[in-house]
């Protein structure tokens, strides 16, 4: 017979395992498991992403991620400085490039400001004693609290974390599918079988597909974004994160400088569209039917939005060591291709893409029944979001299932 679980999360990415921790803070007594398909865990977006906790005013005021980006950067910074992870707490400058973008910046700082995020508006000569290599045109924005930290260290830590409060975390261990009776969920693995009363999917990349065995996820698809970024020397030094003012045409924030915790400089990323869901560069795990499957949501997603045409054509030049440079010259003095040399370690984003009205999906999206929760939808910053997101999430179960409900 099958083991028989309260909960049986399916991802060990920062989502999965921060919404265990919340469901074992509230249920001590239930029994949690943590399917992970990898050796361990956060190995795919959780462990690649950029390492920047973004403080939260990029976001319209009305959105799910306003809230929980501002709420998980101050969770992320007590977080780390409580258990003596990594932080490098250095702020980030949004710079302009030109006079046309200073309407849109001074619409970017109302948002934070109402987002309740601590920002200021600094001029130019303010914004060089924050970073003398800053170039920016009249006015800039300072956001003091966002940080850098190291999110392999983070992932290793929240793996320990969970199995030291009894969450059952299986690595290597896929799921396959699934059966539904009247109680419980047949969950095949491939490492046997499990029932559970209630099935959490943060399976990332493959989160639409697993919804779909589930009845849900019918109108959305998830198309994969490879992100790189390009590592300066080590004579290359800035004391902040610096940004341009982004396209409000898209969720992605343009090629930028990010400082990082152990004091290298990087610019980037890329933004390019994978060939497939795991397509990280090479031929290396080619999947001919998901290339098939993601060739023609790009086709169509192109055919339908123009905005997502020019995007795909800019991201093309950045293939281009000099040309991405190039853009991250327009931010700061002094930056030569020379000193940028070595590609980082690509990462890929999930993004979620509306099928019926062609759009990609800007905020966090979850669809939910009485027993199973899918999170279909966690694009950056998801990292940053992890704690509150972790909290929303375990709201949504108790409020669908009244069997978890009140239950500690």
């Amino acid at each position: 017979m099958s083991e028989t679980v309260d909960f049986l999360i399916i991802g060990g990415g920062v989502v999965g395992l921060t919404v265990a921790l919340e469901l074992r803070r509230r249920h001590a007594d239930a029994s949690i498991t943590v399917l992970e398909k990898e050796p361990r865990c956060g190995e795919h977006a959780s462990g690649r992403n950029s390492g920047v906790l973004h403080a939260g005013f990029y976001y319209t005021p009305d959105s799910l991620k306003a809230r929980l980006t501002r709420d998980g950067c101050r969770a992320w910074t007590e977080y780390c400085e409580a258990h003596d992870l990594p932080i490098r707490r250095c702020g980030k400058l949004v710079v302009t490039r030109s006079a046309e973008e200073l309407p849109e910046l001074q619409r970017l700082y109302e948002r934070g400001i109402t987002n309740g995020v601590e920002l200021k508006v600094v001029d130019a000569a303010q914004a060089r004693e924050i970073e003398p290599r800053a170039k920016t045109v009249e006015t800039a924005i300072w956001s003091p609290t966002t940080a850098s930290v190291n999110p392999a260290r983070i992932m290793s830590h929240l793996a320990e974390k969970a199995v030291s409060n009894r969450i059952d975390v299986l690595n290597g261990v896929a799921f396959v599918g699934v059966r539904t009776t009247d109680t419980t969920h047949k969950v095949q693995h491939s490492g046997g079988n499990l029932e559970a009363r209630f099935v959490i999917n943060a399976a990332g990349l493959y989160a639409d597909k697993i919804a779909r065995q589930f009845g849900h996820s019918s109108s959305y698809r998830i198309l994969p974004f490879r992100g790189t970024y390009l590592y300066g020397s080590t004579s290359e030094t800035m004391h902040t994160n610096l940004y341009p003012v982004p396209d409000s045409r898209f969720s992605f924030l343009g090629v930028h400088f990010t400082v990082t915790v152990d004091d290298h400089v990087k610019i980037g990323p890329t933004a390019m569209p994978g060939l497939w869901r795991e397509h990280y560069g090479g031929l290396g795990g080619f999947n001919l039917a998901e290339s098939v499957e993601v060739g023609a949501q790009l086709a169509e997603l192109a055919a339908r939005d123009a905005p997502f045409r020019r995007h795909a054509a800019s991201e093309i030049r950045k293939l281009s060591r000099h040309y991405l440079v190039g853009q991250a010259a327009t931010l700061a003095t002094g930056v030569s291709a020379p000193n940028y040399s070595k590609w980082g370690r690509p990462g890929i984003r999930a993004q979620l893409v509306d099928t019926g009205s062609g759009t990609m999906e800007n905020d966090f999206v979850i669809e939910s029944d009485p027993r199973s929760l899918h999170v279909l939808n966690a694009v950056s910053p998801a990292f940053t979001c992890a704690w509150p997101f972790a909290a929303h999430v375990v709201d949504v179960v108790e409020a669908k299932s009244s069997q978890f409900s009140g239950r500690a």
